[in-house]
Parts: structure tokens; C-alpha cells; sequence
């Protein structure tokens, strides 16, 4: 759907059309639901009492531990080449299939492991979108992806939308980056830092929850580990490379003009009924890779 009206080029509207339909419209849920052959809902009363309530915690330490990477050294490891993709799942598959293998509670062990390769996989979609890993703020945002795709318990009406969680976040990522600007990389550990972690964590521990209901599916052994780590892997892939095409749009005509736009995107498609998802591709930008291959 574009506009001859619109002030962004026929490419870039169709990239950012793209990204609001799976920033907007996630199927995370869906697709751990058809590897499982149940509907989540019932999966996750499989899920032992004491792991569900302790899913939050798990997470928050799986996003401090990736914080501490990207603040410190997420420059350095990013692999940016075009077999980076299949690197990366190859990798989260592996230890999904030992914590199927091993059973609900390796989630422990294997989660922050997991998590701290989606980040690396999550800086090279930063980097195929023009940003600079040198740069602070630029790792913050690779943070920032964690959030999407997954809606606190406390989170209104207009924090679970893209750009409300975007809001949502703000005071915490401004208050980081002004923390590691004064106190340089020594300061990961800052309460500033932590934060941070915990306000992404808040959503991230919802998705984290949908994994552990996936894998506490009887039987679902190594191979069904490996599928869905694949597809946990793959929605936050998928949600990175909707947040740095809105990000690379936003330095290319301005935030507000960007902001502009995607909202009335996403007011057409509310209208028309049409919620796509990730069953529409991405269409190859002109100059850029095909990101159509990750996805």
C-alpha cells in the first residue's frame, strides 16, 4: 500500500511498509505453536509452577549479560558476511537441541547463551542497515530489540505499539548512554545499565515464556529444541530488521516525518483489515542487500 502523496520514495515506503506489518502484527506465538502441534495456550500449562514465575528472573539476567556485550565489545564481534544468517541459527539450534535434549530446566543454562548470539545476529541486521556498532547509541538500539515483539503486564495501551515501546524506553537508554558517555565501558555494570536491562527484560521475559511453554511440550526432544530456537532466533532477527529499516529511514528524512508515515501505514491496514505479517516479503531495496534471505 503507498501513496503517491507520501514524501518517502516508492522502495522506502514499501521497506517501511514491511516493517510496520511485522513490527505491528508478530508471529511468534503462531509459529511455536504449528512446530509443537499445540496451541500455546495449552503449552504453557505444562510449564512447571515454579520455572514460570521464575521466567522473569531468567530473562533479566540473559538481557544483563547481553547489555554488558553490547556496551562493551558488540563492535568488535559483529560478522556482517552474507552467510552470517545460517552462522547464527546454526548456532542457536545447537544449543536448542541440547536444552530439548536435556529437558525444560537447561533453559537456565541455555538461554543466556541464546540470547547472547541473537545479539551478535542482531548487529549484523543493524550493520546491512547503515549503522555504525561504534557507536554507543547504536548498540543501545541493538538492546532495544529484545523489547519488541513481547508486551509487559504493565505496559497501557500506548506503550505496545513500535514506537510506544520506543517511547517506553527512551528514559532509560538516554539516561545509559549518557552513563557510558561519562564513565566510558567500565561502567556496564552501572545501575543506569541495569535499568536498562530490566525495562527490556519486562518484555522480553513474555517471549522468553512462550520458548519455555514450547519446550515443555512432552516429547518434543533435540530436534524440536533446535526448531524452535530456530524460530525464536528468527522473530527477533525479523524484529531487528524492522527496527533498524525505520531507524535508517529516520536518519534519511527525519524521525518525525518517518513516525509520520508509519503510523498512517498502519491506520490504512487497521482499516482494511489486513494484518499480514511475515507472510509478506520484503522487497529488495535499491543498493542494498536482498533481506529477504534472513527472513
Amino acid at each position: 500500500m503507498t501513496s503517491s502523496a507520501s514524501p518517502l520514495i516508492r522502495e522506502d515506503l514499501l521497506a517501511l511498509q514491511w516493517a510496520a506489518d511485522h513490527l505491528e502484527h508478530p508471529s511468534l506465538a503462531a509459529r511455536l505453536s504449528s512446530v509443537v502441534g499445540t496451541p500455546l495456550e495449552m503449552a504453557t500449562k505444562l510449564l512447571p509452577p515454579r520455572l514460570y514465575r521464575g521466567m522473569q528472573d531468567v530473562a533479566e539476567r540473559a538481557i544483563e549479560r547481553a547489555a554488558t556485550l553490547a556496551i562493551t565489545s558488540l563492535h568488535e564481534s559483529a560478522r556482517h558476511s552474507t552467510n552470517s544468517n545460517a552462522y547464527y541459527t546454526g548456532l542457536v539450534a545447537t544449543t536448542g537441541a541440547l536444552g530439548g535434549g536435556l529437558g525444560i530446566g537447561a533453559l537456565l543454562v541455555e538461554l543466556p547463551i541464546t540470547t547472547t548470539i541473537m545479539l551478535r545476529a542482531i548487529a549484523d541486521e543493524a550493520r546491512r542497515q547503515g549503522e555504525d556498532l561504534r557507536q554507543t547509541e547504536t548498540r543501545l538500539a541493538c538492546m532495544e530489540v529484545f523489547a519488541l515483539g513481547g508486551h509487559a503486564q504493565t505496559d497501557d495501551a500506548a506503550e505496545t505499539g513500535y514506537y510506544g515501546i520506543r517511547l517506553a524506553l527512551s528514559l532509560s537508554v538516554s539516561s545509559a548512554l549518557t552513563h557510558v558517555s561519562e564513565h566510558g565501558l567500565k561502567g556496564a555494570s552501572a545501575p543506569m545499565i541495569v535499568g536498562l536491562a530490566r525495562a527490556i527484560a519486562a518484555r522480553f521475559g513474555i517471549t522468553v515464556s512462550q520458548k519455555a511453554a514450547a519446550q515443555a511440550v512432552p516429547l518434543i526432544g533435540a530436534a524440536g529444541g533446535a526448531a524452535v530456537n530456530t524460530i525464536f532466533m528468527s522473530h527477533y532477527q525479523t524484529m531487528a530488521r524492522g527496527h533498524f529499516i525505520v531507524r535508517r529511514l529516520e536518519r534519511k528524512y527525519g524521525a518525525d516525518v518517518v513516525k509520520a508515515e508509519y503510523e498512517r501505514l498502519e491506520e490504512a491496514d487497521n482499516r482494511a483489515g489486513a494484518h499480514p505479517g511475515s507472510d509478506r516479503s520484503l522487497p529488495l531495496l535499491a543498493g542494498a542487500p536482498d533481506q529477504r534471505a534472513a527472513g
